[in-house]
């Protein structure tokens, strides 16, 4: 009779359990979570490459870039000006621009740095312009980023080519 009533744990050996599943959550949960910002970051390159390719299939077919008006809602909307409308060979996109990995809309504006026709680019893990590490922008920057205050805006920027 005795067996049968020492057959459960203790509340001691169970709170040892959860201490030693605390500190092992707590050595091996940031190294996960720092991959969870690297891959942030690659995706943002990904889909600055696309959404690049998509402007790049437009400029084609209408001989011009968007506007800074028109911007990336040119990709799956016809023109206002009825002199380009017949040009528009659009969507260039399936959906509508996709959101960066932090959930804030990539932003476009003419002309880009370094001699590029277009910026195209994430604000980052803020949401704001500069910063640095995962804070900085990310992809084809604007003509005027130096001059920004805020950072060094080129710590991730890529190199898409042309």
């Amino acid at each position: 009779m005795q067996d049968s009533l020492n057959k459960g744990f203790t509340l001691l050996e169970m709170l040892v359990v959860l201490v030693i599943i605390g500190m092992l959550a707590g050595l091996v949960g940031p190294r996960l979570f720092s991959h969870v910002d690297e891959s942030k970051i690659k995706t943002v390159k990904v889909q600055v490459k696309m959404l690049k390719g998509a402007v790049g299939t437009l400029y084609l077919d209408m001989g011009r870039y968007p506007t800074d008006e028109e911007g990336l809602t040119l990709l799956t909307s016809s023109p206002d000006d009825d002199n380009f409308k017949p040009y528009w060979k659009g969507p260039y996109l399936e959906d509508t621009a996709p959101l960066d990995p932090w959930h804030h809309p990539y932003q476009y504006s003419v002309p880009g740095a370094d001699g590029h026709p277009f910026a195209l680019y994430s604000l980052g893990a803020d949401g704001k312009i500069g910063g640095t590490e995962y804070n900085t922008d990310i992809g084809v920057l604007p003509a005027d980023s130096s001059d920004t205050p805020g950072g060094d805006r080129n710590t991730f920027d890529i190199q898409l080519g042309s």
